[in-house]
């Protein structure tokens, strides 16, 4: 065999020909996905007219078929979801399958009903009229969906989404991939591209996307991605609706059950390792119980979380990649420099992406732990003096997309909730409020713009339409030009105001 030499001059032309040659690729590869992309969106658009029909059988139909598709690729669920961020199985089932499931089922129950013209309340000007709202699909929807729950946080907007009558573009996030591809093939085995389509990859796509004149975008993610998914959707005039996340504080007074608390918050701090947009992200507690908080949130999270004084891999989770990773990482050594007190773990395993639940007392609020929301199993514990300090901690920051309450007196509880804003409260508990269908779920301002689940994801996906219907016996002829003769009414009509 015979090799060829090149000249270092030809190597130059070689290496450059080759780059250039996987350009030209890449570009290729982005016009025909935008191609792709744009002729989708095409027959979306056309097909939204064929569902604005208010047919509920229709729509239940799909939806049981999306949870037949799910039950059907169960155990490859199961399997991506262990692979991109190491979940058990048991919490798989809990937070991402049957949450879903749920939700499907509630939708199916109660869609006919959401569906129902509503009657409002007449005025003195429509005093013989009837007045309804009529919910009607906003039409052609994209849905991005984040990492951390990558199952559930795709298919409850697209639950919402069917339910109002929709068709959607949906985007699974590029960094769980094992869950996305089985997101897409679940999609694609179940609608047809005209109605519901997946398209998997990088922001790259999201950017793409985004160019489009969607009638309505859910985006789930960070606060940063939010102003520019907000800023994209401003130049088409889409609505958004925005689930994003901050950090959500959990107060604690003298009159809860300490052992009971440290347990509820450490499992709802450390489920997914940390990664939960509604995770409690710091503690601020009555100074005298802070060691107290301490030693039984250590005794709860090594009976949860560890297995013979070592980390238990098989259910806890791991960081979903090398950047969270090191950013994580980077949190706690700044908080440990910066003078915070570490009460426990602190220990990291780069090789497994594995941060051990962690706790620092005294830290800095300068710090960028309690300056960006930590999103990982590292929590932050502040003491108060009183209890105002604690309302006024809070209310320094940006309003939070979950405020968590433990006190067991219900003069502190409605304080704390009149006093405070936020998406969401929850008192004696973590995490659970999401769970209920019949409760909006949404941040506010920074936090997110909008609510989901249940009713109020239909709300979303739909517009409230008045509609007006005038009877014979209408009064407004009386309002009519020429007012010369009228003047007198003004009085009539003033007092009826």
């Amino acid at each position: 065999m015979i090799f060829a030499k090149f000249s270092a001059e030809q190597e130059v032309i070689l290496t450059f020909s080759k780059a250039l040659y996987i350009f030209l690729m890449a570009q290729e590869n982005n016009s025909n996905m935008e191609e792709k992309i744009n002729s989708i969106f095409g027959l979306q658009q056309k097909h939204k007219l064929e569902l604005m029909k208010p047919d509920a059988k229709l729509r239940i139909s799909k939806l049981k078929l999306l949870k037949r598709a799910l039950v059907d690729s169960e155990e490859e669920i199961y399997l991506a979801l262990q692979t991109d961020l190491r979940k058990n199985r048991f919490e798989t089932a809990v937070t991402e399958l049957f949450f879903t499931y749920a939700e499907i089922d509630h939708a199916i129950k109660n869609l006919a009903s959401w569906m129902k013209p509503k009657s409002v309340n007449k005025t003195w000007s429509n005093l013989f009229a009837t007045n309804r709202i009529y919910y009607e699909p906003k039409g052609v929807c994209l849905i991005i969906a984040p990492w951390n729950y990558p199952l559930q946080l795709i298919m409850s907007p697209l639950i919402s989404a069917i339910s109002a009558g929709n068709c959607a573009i949906v985007k699974p996030s590029e960094l769980s991939a094992a869950t996305s591809s089985v997101v897409n093939k679940i999609i694609s085995a179940t609608f047809d591209i005209h109605e519901i389509a997946c398209f998997e990859g990088d922001a790259e796509l999201s950017s793409a996307l985004l160019k489009l004149p969607f009638d309505h975008i859910f985006f789930t993610g960070s606060t940063e991605i939010g102003k520019l998914v907000m800023a994209a959707a401003a130049k088409n005039l889409s609505s958004v609706t925005l689930e994003l996340g901050g950090k959500s504080p959990v107060i604690i007074d003298n009159t809860v059950n300490i052992k009971k608390a440290a347990e509820k918050i450490s499992w709802g701090k450390l489920v997914n390792a940390g990664q939960t947009c509604i995770a409690p992200d710091y503690v601020l507690i009555d100074e005298q119980l802070e060691a107290e908080f301490i030693r039984h949130y250590k005794a709860a999270t090594q009976k949860m979380f560890y297995l013979n004084g070592e980390i238990d891999n098989s259910v806890y989770g791991k960081i979903i990649n090398k950047k969270h990773f090191d950013r994580l990482s980077k949190l706690i050594k700044n908080a440990a420099e910066g003078g915070a007190t570490l009460e426990f773990g602190g220990e990291i395993n780069e090789e497994n992406l594995t941060i051990n639940p962690t706790i620092f007392t005294s830290v800095n609020l300068d710090n960028a732990l309690m300056k960006e929301e930590i999103f990982g199993p590292v929590l932050p514990v502040l003491t108060y003096k009183d209890l105002q300090q604690a309302i006024d901690f809070v209310n320094a920051k940006d309003k939070p997309l979950a405020l968590y309450i433990f006190s067991d007196r219900r003069e502190t509880q409605k304080k704390i909730i009149r006093e405070t804003a936020s998406g969401g409260t929850c008192i004696n508990d973590v995490l659970v409020h999401i769970s209920n269908p019949n409760l909006p779920f949404g941040g506010v301002n920074s936090s997110g713009i909008g609510s989901c689940h249940g009713i109020f994801g239909f709300k979303n996906f739909s517009h409230e339409k008045a509609v007006f219907f005038q009877s014979k016996f209408g009064m407004t002829k009386m309002i009519y030009p020429p007012y010369r003769e009228k003047m007198g009414l003004l009085k009539w009509l003033k007092k009826l105001m």
